[in-house]
């Protein structure tokens, strides 16, 4: 029996550290029929727009990845792209979400509002509920974790795989005891779930542009900007999330 045991610890030690650099590959759905449901003070006109823009297509697909080795990461969009472009291909805003675990600084450039924004900062901590639920995910058992974020009303849940020892993950979630594999935001408005996982040599992945250009903000002044664009929003009766991220 001790042997069993100590054999399945090397195989996960092995795994694990066949993992500590690559590619992690995942699927952003929107679901905008949901999200303008739970948006009660959209006006009349505002619902009717939305409702037009998107009929009967609940969904919206878009292809993101995550460059990771055991020190950092860089998260945006894949050159993938979605069924649903039909060969029109739409302009993807500039999102880009950089974390240095070994320095504790985070990078993000990310366009809204029709502008770039810097956000250069140390790395906070996300305050996390570890629950006991299990899922797989991409061939993983994950563990399901939950926080709110508390500057757009969102409870998020994540997934996280322990047998990947590694506290990154998609869109700005991170701080886990194990790789963030899928995201739930609000109740399945907007999913983010991870396909695949190739363990490969980084070159230039992990490197940000040389010559950024945006307003820098700091993650507390990026945090107000985003709470008074969103009441500004509610006030109008308009559906902030055209602009900004869900």
């Amino acid at each position: 029996m001790k042997k069993l045991v100590l054999l399945f610890t090397l195989l996960l030690s092995v795994a694990a550290s066949a993992q500590q650099e690559g590619i992690v590959h995942y699927t952003r759905t929107t679901y905008w029929t949901k999200m303008i449901n739970q948006l009660t003070f959209l006006s009349k006109q505002e619902k009717e727009r939305n409702a037009y823009m998107w009929g009967g297509r609940d969904d919206w697909k878009e292809y993101m990845v995550l460059y990771f080795n055991d020190k950092s990461s860089k998260y945006t969009y894949s050159d993938e792209k979605p069924a649903e472009s039909s060969g029109y291909d739409w302009r993807k805003e500039q999102y880009v979400v950089k974390r240095d675990f070994e320095k504790n600084t985070m990078v993000d450039i990310i366009e809204m509002v029709g502008k770039t924004y810097i956000i250069e900062d140390s790395l906070g901590t996300q305050n996390w509920k570890i629950m006991n639920d299990l899922k797989d995910v991409a061939g993983h058992i994950c563990m399901k974790a939950m926080k709110e974020d508390t500057v757009k009303k969102q409870k998020i849940v994540a997934w996280f795989a322990q047998d990947i020892p590694s506290n990154i993950g998609p869109e700005r979630s991170y701080g886990l005891p194990g790789m963030i594999l899928a995201l739930d935001i609000n109740d399945g408005t907007v999913t983010i779930e991870a396909s695949r996982i190739e363990n490969k040599k980084l070159t230039q992945e992990l490197d940000l542009p040389k010559k950024m250009k945006g307003t820098k903000l700091t993650e507390t002044a990026y945090e107000k900007m985003l709470d008074k664009f969103i009441k500004e929003k509610i006030k109008e009766e308009r559906n902030p999330y055209w602009m900004i991220r869900y």
